[in-house]
């Protein structure tokens, strides 16, 4: 699944591990989910939308 989670992290001037502290998880998860290696679970994908007040459509855009 694409996400425009490295580029609404890079507007904010938020690190990996500044956005993994905001949601509870590892840096690891946060550089997984952002290269697509890991599609987060549903409950961290809301968390995700709350972090940066967005839909979650408006984060992870389906594939092609």
């Amino acid at each position: 699944m694409n996400n425009r989670l490295r580029v609404l992290r890079a507007e904010r001037g938020w690190s990996q591990q500044d956005l993994a502290e905001r949601l509870e998880v590892s840096r690891q998860s946060v550089n997984a989910i952002e290269t697509g290696k890991y599609d987060p679970s549903l409950p961290l994908a809301f968390r995700i939308s709350d972090v940066f007040g967005l839909t979650i459509e408006a984060i992870f855009l389906r594939g092609e």
